[in-house]
C-alpha cells in the first residue's frame, strides 16, 4: 500500500512553475494537432444552433465566415486541376454549417432583441443593412431578392448541373481509362509505381466529382433557407415587436427589415461567393493549370477579335446620346491591345525562323558521322551495279525502267507468292566492271551477270548460237546462248522470229529468279506477324486459339518456308492455318504439317501445275522405286530418314533425267507423284539436280484434276 500511495503522489504532484509550464505545452501541442482542432470547430458551430450569442462574438463569427469564404475562392482560382482542392466538398460542407448556425443565433438575437435598435444583432449586421437599403426597406428587400436569385437560379444550378455531367463522364469513362492504364503498364511504357499513382488519381478524381455533385446540393439549400429565415425574421420581428413589446408598426417595419434584409445579406455574400468557387473549381477541369494564364493565352491567341471588339466600341461612342468618353477610351485600349499582341506575335515567329535557320546551318555545317550500328543493317535484296550501268536507274532522258520494272516484279510476286517481297536497294560499286552486276540476298552474293544498257540481248528459242554481229555472252538467268546487239539490229531479230530484250528486263529477269529461289529465306519473322495481323476477324480467332499455346509464330514461319522452298504459294493463308491447326492434333513437326497442308492446298498446287492444255502432265513412279525408298527410311516416327545407297541414288537421279529430258522434248512440263509418305526424300533428291521440278504426293492430286502421264519411272 505503501508503495502504491508514494506512486499516486509521484503522478500527481509537481511543482508549480513546472505544472502549468507543462499545461501550456500539452495545449499547444493540441492545438498543432489538426484534427482536434477541426472536431473543436464543428463542435462549436453545433453548440452555436444551440447556444445563444453575444453581438460581439457574433461579428467575429460573421467576420470569419466572409474570410472563409473568400479563401475558398482565391485557392479555386488559383489551383491547376480541381484535385488539388479534393477537400472543397468537406469544406463547402462546414462553411454551410457554419452560415447556418450564424443565421440562426442571429435570428434568435433578432427577434429578442430588436426592439432595442439596429445594433441589436450587431454592428456587421446594422452596417450591412443601412449600407444596402439606405435608408429605404424596399431597395434592402429587391436586392436581397436578387441577389439569392443570382446565387440559386444561376451559379448554384450551372455549377451543379455541370459537376453532374462530369460526374457521370468520368464514372462512364473509368474502364476505358484503366485499360489504357493496363496496356501502357504491358507494353512496357510506365513502370508499376506509375501505373499505381495514375490509378490512384483516376479513383480520386471519380470520387471528387461524384461528392462535388450531392455537395452542389448543399448551396442549393442554403439559398432557400436564407429565403425562409428573411421571411421568417420579418414576419416575427413585426409580431414580436408590435404585440410584445408596444412598438409602432413604422418603427418595427423599419427596425427589424434593417436587421433581418443585413443578416440575409452578411450570409448570402459569403454564399454567393462559395457558389462561384464551386462553379469556377468544376468548370476548371479540362483547363489543366489556373485560371488566369489560360484566359490570359486563349484570350490573346486572336488579336483580330480583340481589334473587331475595339472598333465596335468607338464606332459606338460616335451613335447620337450615347456617352462618348467610356466607350471610346475601351475601343481605344482594345484596338492598342491587340496591335501589340499581333507585334509580338510576328517578333515571336520570326525569332522562332531565325533560331531555325541557324540550327539548319549549324547542322549543315557539322559533319555528317554515320552511327557505328548503321554497319550492322543488313540489305535483304541488293543490286550492285557497274559505273556503265547507270543509266537503267538514271537515264538522261528522265526514265527510270529498271526501278518500274522491279516495281512491277514486287507487285506480282506480292500477287503470286502471297507475301510483299522486301524493298530491293539499288547502289553503284566502282570496284565492278563497267557492264557487270551483282544480285546480293542477305548481303551473300546470289548472282552476277554483263549487260549494255544501250543494246539488246537477242536468243534463238530453240537454244542454238546467233549468227548476227554483236558480243556473244550467254544468258545470265538460264545459262542460255545469247548475242548483245545494236539497237538498229533489233528490228531484224524481231522479223527473224528471234527472242528480243533490253537491259533492264534481263537484270529484272535474272532478279526474279533469283528471287523465287531464295523466297524462304525473305519471309521474315515480322513478315509473318504482319500477315498474320492482318487477317480478317473471323481468321484471327483461329491464330488466337493455336498461338502460342499449340505453336508459336516461328513454327507458323517455318511451314510457310518449307511451302515457299517449293514455290507453293502461301496467299491462301487461312486454309493453311487450318491446315496446321488440324495437323497439331497428331504432330508439331514443321515438315509433318507441311505435308498435311500441301494436301490441304490440293486445288491450288494442281491448278499452278496446269499445261496449256489444260491438264496436268504427270511422271509417276513405279511401284519398285516407291518400295526402294520406303526400304531405305530408316527411324521412327519424326526421327525417320532416308538411308539409300549411293548407286541405288544415282540410278535413280539418272532416270529421273532422262524421263524429264524426254518429256521437254515432247513439249511437256510434267510433275513427278509418289506416294505421300515418300514424298519429302523424293523431293530432298530431286531438288539438287532439277530445283524447279514440282514433286507432288498423291494426296495433292485434286480429284477434279485432268490428268495426263506421259511417262513413269
Amino acid at each position: 500500500m505503501c508503495i502504491g500511495a508514494s506512486s499516486l503522489t509521484d503522478i500527481t504532484t509537481t511543482p508549480p512553475g513546472v505544472s502549468f509550464g507543462a499545461r501550456l505545452g500539452d495545449f499547444g501541442d493540441m492545438l498543432r494537432r489538426g484534427d482536434i482542432v477541426l472536431a473543436v470547430g464543428v463542435m462549436s458551430i453545433l453548440a452555436v444552433l444551440i447556444m445563444p450569442l453575444p453581438p460581439m462574438l457574433l461579428d467575429f463569427a460573421l467576420a470569419i465566415s466572409i474570410t472563409i469564404s473568400i479563401l475558398i475562392l482565391m485557392t479555386s482560382l488559383f489551383i491547376h486541376e480541381p484535385l488539388e482542392f479534393s477537400v472543397f466538398p468537406t469544406v463547402l460542407l462546414i462553411s454551410t454549417m457554419l452560415r447556418l448556425a450564424l443565421n440562426l443565433a442571429s435570428t434568435r438575437l433578432i427577434l429578442s432583441h430588436g426592439h432595442e435598435g439596429t445594433a441589436a444583432a450587431g454592428h456587421v449586421i446594422e452596417a450591412f443593412g443601412n449600407f444596402v437599403m439606405a435608408g429605404n426597406f424596399v431597395i434592402g428587400v429587391i436586392v436581397f431578392t436578387i441577389l439569392v436569385i443570382v446565387n440559386f437560379v444561376v451559379i448554384t444550378k450551372g455549377s451543379g448541373r455541370i459537376a453532374e455531367v462530369a460526374a457521370r463522364f468520368n464514372l462512364d469513362a473509368m474502364p476505358g481509362k484503366q485499360m489504357a492504364i493496363d496496356a501502357d503498364l504491358s507494353a512496357g511504357l510506365i513502370d508499376e509505381k506509375v501505373a499505381r499513382e495514375r490509378r490512384k488519381h483516376l479513383e480520386d478524381e471519380s470520387g471528387f466529382f461524384g461528392a462535388m455533385d450531392g455537395a452542389s446540393k448543399f448551396v442549393r439549400g442554403d439559398a432557400i433557407a436564407s429565403l425562409l429565415v428573411v421571411f421568417i425574421n420579418i414576419i416575427g420581428g413585426m409580431i414580436v415587436g408590435i404585440l410584445q413589446q408596444g412598438i409602432s408598426f413604422s418603427e418595427a417595419a423599419k427596425t427589424y427589415t434593417i436587421l433581418t434584409v443585413g443578416d440575409g445579406l452578411v450570409t448570402q455574400v459569403p454564399a454567393l461567393i462559395v457558389s462561384t468557387a464551386a462553379g469556377l473549381l468544376v468548370s476548371k477541369a479540362s483547363l489543366g493549370e489556373a485560371a488566369d494564364k489560360v484566359l490570359v493565352r486563349q484570350m490573346s491567341n486572336y488579336p483580330n477579335a480583340l481589334a473587331m471588339s475595339g472598333t465596335v466600341m468607338i464606332l459606338m461612342s460616335l451613335l447620337p446620346g450615347v456617352p462618348m468618353l467610356p466607350f471610346f477610351l475601351l475601343g481605344a485600349a482594345a484596338c492598342g491591345g491587340s496591335f501589340m499582341i499581333y507585334r509580338g506575335k510576328s517578333q515571336a515567329v520570326a525569332a522562332e525562323a531565325s533560331k531555325g535557320t541557324a540550327d539548319a546551318k549549324a547542322a549543315a555545317a557539322a559533319p555528317a558521322e554515320e552511327p557505328i550500328s548503321t554497319a550492322l543493317k543488313m540489305d535483304d535484296l541488293k543490286i550492285e551495279l557497274g559505273y556503265a550501268l547507270l543509266p537503267l536507274v538514271n537515264s538522261p532522258d528522265g526514265s527510270d525502267r529498271l526501278t518500274e520494272q522491279i516495281k512491277a516484279l514486287r507487285r506480282s510476286l506480292a500477287s503470286e507468292m502471297g507475301f510483299v517481297m522486301p524493298a530491293v536497294r539499288i547502289l553503284d560499286n566502282v570496284q565492278l566492271d563497267a557492264n557487270t552486276y551483282i544480285i546480293k540476298i542477305k548481303e551473300v552474293e546470289a548472282g552476277t551477270g554483263r549487260i549494255w544498257p544501250n543494246q539488246y540481248m537477242v536468243m534463238d528459242p530453240s537454244g542454238g548460237q546467233i549468227d548476227m554481229p554483236g558480243v556473244h555472252t550467254t544468258e545470265p538467268t538460264f545459262g542460255l546462248p545469247a548475242t548483245w546487239v545494236e539497237a538498229s539490229l533489233k528490228e531484224e531479230a524481231s522479223v527473224r522470229g528471234l527472242t528480243v530484250v533490253d537491259a533492264a528486263t534481263v537484270l529484272a529477269t535474272h532478279l526474279t529468279e533469283m528471287i523465287k529461289v531464295n523466297t524462304a529465306d525473305l519471309l521474315s519473322y515480322a513478315e509473318v506477324q504482319k500477315l498474320l495481323k492482318e487477317l480478317p476477324k473471323e481468321q484471327s480467332e483461329l491464330v488466337k486459339d493455336t498461338t502460342p499455346a499449340l505453336i508459336t509464330i516461328t513454327g507458323i514461319q517455318r511451314v510457310l518456308q518449307l511451302l515457299l522452298t517449293e514455290l507453293v504459294s502461301i496467299r491462301d493463308l487461312p486454309t493453311i492455318l487450318e491446315g496446321i491447326a488440324d495437323g497439331l492434333t497428331f504432330s508439331r513437326n514443321p515438315q509433318t504439317l507441311t505435308e498435311h497442308v500441301r494436301a490441304r492446298l490440293a486445288r491450288q498446287i494442281c491448278a499452278q501445275n496446269v499445261s496449256p492444255g489444260g491438264y496436268v502432265p504427270l511422271i509417276g513412279l513405279s511401284a519398285k522405286w516407291e518400295q526402294a525408298f520406303a526400304e531405305s527410311t530408316v527411324g521412327q516416327g519424326e526421327e525417320r530418314q532416308l538411308a539409300m545407297q549411293p548407286s541405288k541414288i544415282s540410278e535413280f537421279i539418272q532416270l529421273v533425267r532422262e524421263k524429264f529430258e524426254q518429256a521437254a522434248q515432247e513439249g511437256e512440263a510434267p510433275v513427278l507423284v509418289t506416294s505421300a509418305s515418300i514424298r519429302p526424300y523424293v523431293r530432298s533428291i530431286v531438288e539438287r539436280f532439277r530445283a524447279q521440278t514440282p514433286v507432288l504426293s498423291q494426296s495433292e492430286i485434286h480429284p477434279r484434276a485432268r490428268l495426263k502421264t506421259v511417262g513413269s519411272i
